[in-house]
């Protein structure tokens, strides 16, 4: 079995191989078995601590040898487990010594091992598995290629405390998504973990709630389940409240408030329940102050950004507790000239993380801002808010401008801050950098906020159509990404409301005839509604609505008529009827529609549709084509009367809906 090792690797640590080094590996392969043993049981010591000394041994073959003797049939139980052993203190290493095992297979031999009788030899190999499936290098696929591993790993959970924990934290660190969710779910993990919430080992507790945690994320299934299992006599809930106590250790109230979060945010636990309410969320407040360590604020903010997304009472009742909106503001403060930190190692790894805090930082503002205008208000009033979501939208690190844009998302919500702060700050300038060039996961986000920059009453309307944003947006319209297409679609529509006639042109010409008609027949109905939101808008206003129809009126016609013979819903229908309304509000342009007996017949065929939404829409072209005062008028009122339109009209004022009865 060849280890493959990278060439730049073996150079560097080549020149570093010492003749005791080798002698070390030399003996592995001495014929006295005993000899072979107390070989090992050295390796062992020398290894223990020192990345050097792991890595000769790695480069003069150490590894194959290892695995070798871990799988043959002939070697002492004893020397199994020694070699399995010194594997694990080599995995302890770098990633590159990860690689190096991986690449010699170390995983199937591993997992063979767990066959043994011997409960000794079981444990050494388990505690090998966990700390290179912990290892950011192992795909965790590894673990799911048998099928036979998980039902086998299951049964092994009774065995030890150490198979325990050690099979937990594997579980916990390779369940990543939906499809490893439902492999370990299927085989039993809820009822087979449950009651290590309750063991004597704060570890296996530990790793057990750890377990549930990525079991239940974004889960409905598993969450459900968990509500209703009980472990002596109490459900897990109680269990999760238990642990969130003041006097348990930190990463236990952590861990059981996520999974509490997951409980709720899958609808398996209410929002309003006490446990949510009074145990869940001030806790996670708790870990947003600044005594904590910084990995504990990064995961309590974010754990709580998840928790309290989606309902303003939770978000109302986070923003009052332990002044949250001013405690976060420290959160871009740190680590500070004046931070008590004494440990140096502790300063290095905080101000390489600093960022991270930044980041969760702003997706909670993002949440706690996300409905209510009074705690949108409370966020733009805390210090330099505004500055620091412009500078964190040209950050490096493209998880905090991601965050950063989501604020800005939120924030954009408020028509009041859209007129005041967002203006003051020229926020439409980064953010029309960032769509220049970024990632789809932030241009989503980011052509979300501008549709809201682009509403009518907004400032920043004028300087971003000044700077090249109808070329942009019509480019999104093509993208492959929906949310992407929408979001173009939507942006224009917002534009082209009550826009100069100037703007509606360029917004033509932009798209192009042949793009109109491809988001005209879009499978996704939101691109079709926002598109024919945007006819409406671009139709507006009777001298737009003339130049606009002389330009592209036979296009504009067969769009309409290829929707109102198409298979959709009534909304689309509505929308469409609502287009001819406008059009048949024009001077010029309502001749497009008099000279075109398919597109009346269509009108009269909705006039008498059983949906009363389709029957005023038609009303309303009627209306606006045989208006008295206009030009035209009485030819206009003689061929629709020949067309049998009076008798409808008749029909309706006896109408039981009073909308139509009047119309």
């Amino acid at each position: 079995m060849a280890c493959v090792l990278e060439a730049p690797l073996r150079m560097s640590v080549l020149s570093e191989v010492t003749a005791s080094s080798r002698h070390y590996v030399d003996r592995l392969f001495d014929l006295d078995p005993q000899k072979v043993l107390q070989g090992v049981i050295d390796m062992k010591n020398a290894v223990i601590g020192n990345n050097k000394q792991k890595a000769n041994l790695i480069v003069l073959g150490a590894v194959p040898r290892l695995l070798y003797l871990l799988q043959q049939e002939t070697s002492s139980t004893e020397l199994r487990t020694e070699c399995a052993v010194v594997l694990g203190s080599l995995a302890m290493g770098t990633e590159n010594n990860v690689k190096s095992l991986l690449d010699c297979h170390i995983i199937p031999a591993l997992l063979q091992g767990l066959l043994s009788p011997d409960l000794k030899f079981i444990e050494a190999c388990l505690r090998c598995l966990r700390t290179i499936f912990i290892s950011p290098v192992t795909p965790e696929d590894l673990l799911y290629t048998d099928a036979t591993v998980i039902s086998h790993l299951m049964a092994l959970l009774s065995r030890s405390r150490y198979t325990q924990e050690y099979i937990c934290q594997i579980f916990s660190h390779c369940c990543k998504g939906p499809d490893h969710q439902t492999i370990l779910f299927n085989h039993g993990a809820v009822q087979n973990i449950a009651h290590l919430l309750v063991s004597t080992s704060y570890k296996v507790r530990m790793q057990a709630l750890k377990c549930f945690s990525v079991l239940a994320f974004e889960n409905p299934q598993v969450s459900m389940t968990l509500v209703n299992v009980s472990v002596d006599g109490e459900l897990l809930p109680q269990i999760f409240v238990k642990m969130l106590q003041r006097d348990k250790p930190i990463e236990m109230q952590l861990t059981s408030a996520k999974c509490l979060t997951s409980m709720c945010r899958a609808g398996a636990i209410r929002t309003d329940d006490p446990c949510i309410v009074l145990k869940t969320l001030p806790c996670l407040v708790r870990m947003c102050s600044k005594d904590r360590l910084l990995e504990e604020r990064v995961e309590g903010a974010e754990t709580l950004a998840y928790l309290i997304e989606t309902d303003v009472e939770l978000q109302r009742m986070a923003s009052i507790t332990d002044h949250l909106i001013v405690m976060l503001a420290d959160y871009f403060k740190y680590p500070s000239s004046v931070s008590a930190i004494a440990d140096i190692k502790r300063l290095d790894h905080d101000l390489k993380h600093a960022h991270e805090l930044r980041q969760a930082a702003f997706k909670l503002y993002a949440s706690l801002g996300a409905n209510d205008e009074d705690i949108r208000k409370k966020i733009i009033e805390t210090e330099n808010m505004m500055d620091r979501i412009v500078n964190g939208l040209s950050e490096s690190s493209i998880k905090v401008r991601l965050a950063a844009v989501r604020c800005l998302h939120s924030l954009s919500r408020s028509v009041q801050q859209l007129r005041t702060s967002f203006q003051d700050h020229a926020v439409w300038k980064p953010l029309m950098k960032v769509l220049q060039n970024a990632p789809n996961e932030i241009l989503v986000v980011a052509s979300s906020t501008l549709c809201n920059l682009l509403l009518e009453f907004s400032p920043s309307k004028e300087p971003i159509l000044e700077s090249g944003a109808i070329e942009l947006l019509c480019s999104l319209t093509q993208s492959e990404n929906l949310a992407l297409r929408v979001n173009g679609i939507w942006a224009l529509m917002n534009m082209a409301f009550q826009a100069e006639q100037k703007i509606k042109s360029d917004i033509l010409r932009g798209l192009s005839t042949e793009q109109l008609f491809q988001l005209l027949s879009d499978s996704d109905v939101n691109v079709l509604m926002k598109t024919l939101g945007l006819l409406r808008n671009l139709l507006s206003t009777r001298p737009h609505i003339d130049y606009i129809m002389s330009t592209h009126g036979k296009q504009i016609m067969q769009a309409v008529t290829l929707i109102l013979e198409g298979e959709h819903n009534i909304e689309v229908k509505e929308q469409t009827l609502c287009i001819l309304a406008n059009i048949a509000d024009g001077t010029t342009a309502k001749e497009l529609i008099m000279t075109n007996d398919d597109i009346l017949q269509k009108i009269k065929y909705y006039m008498s549709h059983s949906n009363a939404k389709l029957q005023l829409a038609a009303m309303f072209c009627i209306s606006n084509l045989i208006w008295n005062e206009e030009e035209g008028s009485q030819e206009r009122q003689d061929k629709l009367r020949d067309m049998g339109i009076v008798d409808i009209l008749h029909k309706l004022s006896q109408s039981s809906d009073p909308n139509l009865c009047d119309k």
